[in-house]
């Protein structure tokens, strides 16, 4: 199973994607990490703008599909589920569903986003409020489909998740997700 997790800023994407490691048993692969190694062999500052800049970059070069594909391939070599954070854009959900994958979205209120943003205490995430609004709304339609469009893909998911409560809450919302499929 390849499960494809999509969603807005903050929302939960990565506490689902723990939840699945630890209690399925899945291996994650992260955009994130593979953005990040790859800006780094290059000498490239690693903050969220230059992060989306970079992706967007990539996309375009190779094709809206291409972050997932990567991520993909390395999956396909492994044995047992994965898990693949984070789909942004219309073809990596494209390509995750052409792969019989499913897609999960995760949301939740702007305000709980922002407090967990900060609460993850990475470098990517130190930005204000204003700064988070702007970067969420930057992320979330294009009519590039070399851009992130977490809109659209989020009304491709197979299921979606509305975290506003606990991470109980939110790990039995995976479970009856899991009693579905």
């Amino acid at each position: 199973m390849v499960i494809g997790i999509t969603g807005t800023l903050g929302a939960g994407k990565g506490a689902v994607v723990a939840y699945l490691v630890r209690e399925k048993g899945f291996t994650h692969y992260s955009a994130r990490a593979f953005f990040a190694e790859e800006m780094e062999s290059l000498g490239m500052l690693i903050n969220r703008d230059n992060m989306v800049v970079f992706a967007n970059n990539l996309r375009e070069k190779y094709g809206p599909g291409y972050v997932f594909e990567q991520l993909y391939a390395k999956a396909k070599k492994s044995t047992g589920d994965s898990v693949i954070e984070s789909i942004r854009t219309v073809g990596e959900a494209e390509a995750l569903k052409a792969q019989g994958g499913i897609l999960l979205a995760i949301d939740a209120d702007q305000e709980s986003r922002y407090a967990r943003i900060h609460g993850r205490g990475s470098a990517l995430d130190q930005v204000t409020f204003s700064e988070f609004q702007e970067q969420g709304a930057r992320e979330m339609n294009s009519d590039d489909p070399n851009k992130q469009n977490i809109a659209r893909v989020m009304e491709m998911a197979d299921f979606t998740i509305v975290n506003n409560g606990t991470l109980t809450n939110l790990h039995q919302a995976v479970e009856n997700i899991f009693k579905k499929v």
